[in-house]
């Protein structure tokens, strides 16, 4: 399980989990609006990696310069560097 501190949204932190497909599963909001991450959640379990980055990346959340779903963007490039070496 990879754990995620976000910056600058409501969300405290994100976890998530990265199968061997490059699929990600059990993603997991800390704080937030409860009811929109849970259906995000949702949405991507089962996403590969790359394409969940493509659909989120650069989301913004009212007049910040990022979002939850952006953060989770964030998390799942720096999973890949760290694990790819991207």
């Amino acid at each position: 399980m990879y754990l995620f501190k976000t910056k600058g949204t409501c969300s405290k932190q994100i976890t998530f989990v990265v199968n061997s497909e490059k699929k990600v599963k059990n993603i997991s909001y800390e704080g937030g609006c409860t009811g929109n991450l849970k259906i995000l959640s949702e949405l991507l379990d089962g996403m590969e990696v790359d394409q969940v980055i493509k659909k989120l990346e650069g989301t913004k959340c009212k007049n910040k310069n990022t979002s939850c779903p952006d953060q989770l963007a964030k998390a799942l490039k720096i999973y890949k560097k760290r694990t790819e070496g991207d």
